[in-house]
């Protein structure tokens, strides 16, 4: 008995040891998962989601997807809309019970196909993960730095996070119901992929599974849930309470991440995918989110960037590969654009590709759509740089070796 303990220890104590010594360029932990309209293709994994647990990970372990987070808020956003309750040209100051609106530009209303598209001429630069439980995400716009005050709303396209907590916001105000538990109903539930946006709306065992987030030097970064549910699932009050029971829908739309806070595992993400190539049908369970139309609203092209309309990086990222955005729908990206200046075709084929991609804290995360052929991938990997470095495109080395199916 006590050779076997002793083998157990030091062959946990040398896995660890080859965990650590990875080079610091190396991601901790890697999940591609390729699928077409009828089901899963392919699924590759390895390395940790959990390193000192010693935990491998799998293609059902959830992880923070970051900004892809935004792609499945929109499909919520397309459910209202198809029952009636939001328009997508329509004032969201309506919606809100206040006056949004950029000083500069007073007379221009801003609407969600703008919000969703990033013309809506808001800027990250006065934050907007900075709304504890007990903030209220409207006194962000009364800070100058929100507001891009050189373009009117429609004119100019900047990625801006800050986008989508206006949309959450509206779509709690709509509804009444607390933003994660409405993507549970409208979205994430129907799907059968087990996810949450934050941590509140899964399961104990779900978050139990949380693939850790790492910087490149192995610290943990976020999501270190030591095998259990968090003590606090979103950012605090101002005196540290952290009591779900007191937010009222409707007034901080931040406070569950709409735009980076989702947690899905790679199969979830895939089953996302799925539907969308089936136009808002999910074959595999009969289940139909969206009509065709839907679908097709998301895909088509809002933006197109011709030279002077817009930033083709994200402003509030360490990442500022120029040539990154070029081509946008309804947050869905749209990739291999031909035109100056764009570099957005990690698959090196010039295919049309819709999807979003997704970083922070250490993970790079992508779904893409080849809706022609109907077959799509999604993918993620921890212990990556903030900066997409090494490739031939304005994506990573690591995500062109996704892209290119290995």
């Amino acid at each position: 008995m006590k050779t076997g303990r002793a083998l157990s220890v030091y062959s946990l104590f040398g896995l660890l040891l080859v965990a650590d010594a990875a080079r610091a360029d190396d991601p901790v932990a890697t999940v591609r998962v390729a699928f077409d309209r009828n089901g899963i293709t392919s699924v590759q994994t390895d390395g940790f989601a959990d390193k000192a647990a010693a935990r491998k990970v799998t293609a059902d372990d959830p992880v923070r997807v970051a900004s892809i987070s935004k792609l499945v808020t929109a499909v919520g956003v397309m459910r209202l809309v198809e029952a009636g309750k939001l328009d997508l040209d329509a004032d969201v100051s309506k919606y809100l019970g206040w006056s949004l609106r950029n000083p500069a530009f007073p007379n221009v209303p801003i609407t969600l196909r703008l919000l969703t598209s990033h013309r809506a001429s808001l800027t990250d630069e006065a934050g907007y993960w900075q709304t504890p439980l007990d903030g209220r995400l409207r006194d962000i716009f009364a800070k100058p730095h929100a507001w891009d005050a050189e373009h009117a709303p429609g004119t100019y396209f900047r990625y801006a996070n800050l986008d989508y907590p206006v949309v959450a916001q509206v779509m709690e105000r709509v509804t009444g119901e607390r933003f994660d538990r409405l993507m549970q109903r409208l979205v994430l539930k129907p799907l059968g992929t087990g996810a949450c946006f934050g941590w509140a709306a899964c399961s104990e065992a779900t978050a139990a599974r949380a693939v850790v987030l790492y910087d490149t030097a192995g610290k943990p970064l976020a999501d270190d849930n030591h095998g259990r549910m968090p003590d606090c699932t979103v950012r605090p009050a101002h005196n540290g309470n952290c009591d779900l029971s007191r937010y009222r829908p409707g007034e901080n739309g931040a406070l569950f991440g709409p735009q980076g806070g989702l947690r899905i595992s790679g199969i979830g993400l895939a089953r996302i995918g799925m539907m969308l190539l089936g136009d808002g049908a999910l074959a595999l369970d009969g289940v139909r989110l969206l009509t065709p139309a839907s679908v097709q609203a998301m895909a088509t092209p809002r933006w197109q960037y011709d030279g002077h309309n817009g930033l083709t990086y994200e402003w509030d990222s360490e990442d500022h590969q120029p040539g990154f955005y070029c081509h946008w729908g309804m947050e869905m990206q749209i990739l291999a654009t031909h035109a100056d200046g764009c570099r957005d075709d990690p698959f090196g084929d010039g295919v049309a590709r819709v999807g979003h991609s997704g970083t922070a804290y250490g993970v790079q995360a992508g779904l893409w759509l080849d809706r022609e052929h109907g077959t799509g991938v999604a993918w993620f990997a921890t212990g990556m740089p903030e900066e997409r470095t090494g490739g031939r495109s304005a994506f990573s080395a690591l995500e062109e070796k996704f892209a290119g199916g290995k």
